[in-house]
């Protein structure tokens, strides 16, 4: 199969979405945002034995693609529309291929996201997904704004990564996401571990968090060190106002994915964990030389 027939076969799926406008067949694809909306953009890069082992199902990284960038939408609280797909394959396998492209169309489809173009090349396996939307001006959840005497909430269960089948299907929680809108003053998705977005969260609001050690051990799965430190959760990690807890409460409740309480924000600067020193604890990144 050449370059044209994979493209034919396995990504040009007519889209449904009224608001593609040019998609796959032409140089460029062409959309239409909303008015009085803002465009929206999110990229990540997925790696073979970096990222996922080169050995999972293709299936499994299909969806992976995609749900890695559908996370970070959800952390915005924005809605997801259009993609682009740049695919590096080894060689050009039929089975592979049609199985990879079922699990992200069926990602896709479920919330209603069109692949409108990309990329293939010839080389090491490796995915790199450009999500596109939009959201209403001005109703962005920021990592930034974050205030003293918010509290800190967390979705699902951190650790569950290490502990289950989440880390190949991990299951963005979009829905959420905007559903938070109006109601968290901060948000972040916990990719890179509930502790190291912590002190991201911190610092980008300029605030310290004082992490609460007996909610955290009664929400992570396995190890209270190892569910904090490990990554690829896609959980959301954000804050609000006391006056919005009944709201959050009620999101948990309606999602059925669980939303606690752990953690207080505070004046000052940083992360505080009660028993811990949180400087000696790291997270994933991927340039750390420890």
């Amino acid at each position: 199969m050449d370059e044209t027939e994979i493209i034919r076969r396995f990504f040009a799926r007519g889209s449904q979405r009224e608001d593609v406008t040019l998609a796959i067949g032409d140089d460029a694809a062409a959309v239409r945002v909303p008015e009085r909306h803002e465009l929206v953009s999110a990229m990540d890069t997925l790696v073979a034995d970096v990222h996922f082992p080169a050995a999972m199902a293709a299936h499994e990284i299909g969806h992976r693609t995609l749900a890695v960038n559908l996370s970070d939408f959800a952390a915005m609280a924005a809605q997801p529309a259009w993609a682009l797909l740049s695919l590096s394959l080894p060689q050009a396998d039929e089975s592979w291929l049609q199985s990879f492209s079922d699990g992200f169309f069926e990602l896709a489809d479920e919330y209603d996201v069109a692949l409108i173009g990309g990329d293939l090349v010839s080389g090491p396996l490796a995915a790199t997904v450009t999500l596109l939307g939009h959201a209403p001006q001005g109703s962005l959840i920021r990592r930034s704004g974050a205030r003293a005497g918010d509290a800190l909430y967390v979705t699902g269960r951190p650790g569950a990564a290490l502990a289950s089948d989440y880390l190949r299907r991990p299951e963005p929680r979009v829905v959420e996401g905007l559903s938070l809108r109006g109601v968290a003053s901060a948000m972040i998705d916990i990719s890179d571990g509930l502790l190291t977005d912590t002190r991201r969260l911190a610092e980008s609001s300029g605030v310290c968090i004082t992490l609460d050690a007996g909610a955290l051990a009664e929400v992570v799965e396995g190890d209270l060190l190892a569910a904090i430190c490990g990554g690829d959760d896609y959980e959301l990690l954000f804050t609000a106002p006391e006056g919005q807890t009944a709201a959050v409460t009620g999101i948990g409740a309606d999602r059925g994915c669980g939303v606690r309480r752990i953690g207080q924000v505070g004046e000052g600067q940083g992360v505080v964990l009660p028993g811990h020193d949180p400087d000696r604890l790291a997270g994933y990144d991927h340039f750390s030389k420890t």
